[in-house]
């Protein structure tokens, strides 16, 4: 089979695609035919430095999600034929990912997607959701977002930012999103923003000049860069989610939690680490049930093109998902 393999940290233009054995299935494990697969963040931090660790199995498939059809269960509850999506849980980092034609995937990152999903969104669309939307799912979960509330979506042009909103509209929260490009900002209210904001990292002030208690809710994608103003910008009793590393920097230094979190206000994230046949059956539901619609930037065919996906990742000009549909 097809497959990019990552022997070392390299740049975009150096990925490759080889020629590699079809894997041997074992138990507990699933053969699946890779139908497509998203582009991810992590998967660019995996290829950019990520990989230099010890924790990393090199070579390794990347991929940290695909869409597929199982070709064998193995001694598993599923069938052959089945329509799967598989997510994180080490996949593309300590076991092959979904950069091949096909992957052989532990049990617990494999959950079967309905067939009824496939009558009312296109292949691509199903290909766009796994990692994307359980990330932005999971993140509106933790923050309790409910009808009438008000959330900040920082960093709202990335493929999560644009799902977020989406999600948040049809729960019927007054959303309030940014972008450091101006020109992105029509973009941002076709998905739902109600408010815009340009985001040069100091935007509490902004913000409450259109809510002047501040917002009650915070989605947090650009990071530790900008965590400190977004907790300037709740209101009392409000939520900040902490998801996303757009801004570069993975740590706060000298991180004091006191003087960081204002008083009665709330600090939390979330980790895509962990999803389970519930919560991705929950999911699915919710997108059909809202007739949401998938935000998809570019679709590739080819894995040849895998380093000019990494390179329109890194450009941040992508408006929506990347993916890949090799089947």
């Amino acid at each position: 089979m097809n497959a990019v393999v990552l022997e070392k940290t390299c740049n975009a233009d150096e990925l490759s695609v080889g020629e590699v054995a079809i894997p041997d299935v074992r138990p507990d494990w699933v053969l699946v035919k890779v139908i497509g697969f998203g582009i991810n963040r992590a998967e660019i931090v995996l290829r950019d430095y990520e990989a230099d660790e010890d924790y990393i199995d090199l070579p390794v498939i990347p991929g940290i999600e695909c869409v597929g059809e199982v070709i064998d269960p193995s001694n598993t509850h599923l069938k052959k034929g089945d329509k799967i999506a598989a997510l994180m849980g080490g996949m593309g980092r300590t076991f092959d990912g979904g950069y091949a034609e096909y992957a052989l995937l532990p049990l617990k990152n494999v959950f079967k997607i309905d067939e009824d999903v496939f009558n009312h969104l296109s292949v691509e669309e199903v290909i766009a959701i796994p990692e994307t939307y359980f990330t932005a799912y999971g993140s509106i979960e933790g923050l309790k977002l409910k009808k009438d509330d008000t959330i900040l979506i920082r960093g709202a042009t990335s493929a999560c930012g644009l799902t977020a909103m989406q999600l948040s509209n049809a729960i019927g929260a007054t959303i309030v999103a940014t972008s450091r490009d101006e020109s992105t900002f029509d973009k941002l209210k076709e998905n739902g923003a109600d408010y815009t904001i340009v985001d040069n990292g100091k935007i509490e002030e902004k913000v409450k000049e259109i809510l002047p208690e501040g917002v009650n809710k915070v989605l947090e994608l650009i990071g530790p860069k900008t965590i400190d103003d977004s907790m300037k910008c709740l209101s009392e009793y409000g939520i900040c989610c902490n998801t996303g590393i757009l801004g570069g920097i993975e740590y706060v230094p000298e991180f004091d939690p006191i003087k960081t979190i204002p008083n009665n206000r709330y600090l939390t994230s979330f980790f895509s680490n962990y999803p389970t046949q519930e919560i991705m059956d929950n999911l699915f539901k919710f997108i059909v049930d809202n007739e949401i619609r998938p935000e998809i930037s570019e679709v590739f065919t080819s894995l040849e093109d895998i380093g000019k996906a990494h390179e329109l990742m890194e450009s941040n000009k992508a408006k929506g998902k990347i993916i890949f549909r090799l089947k």
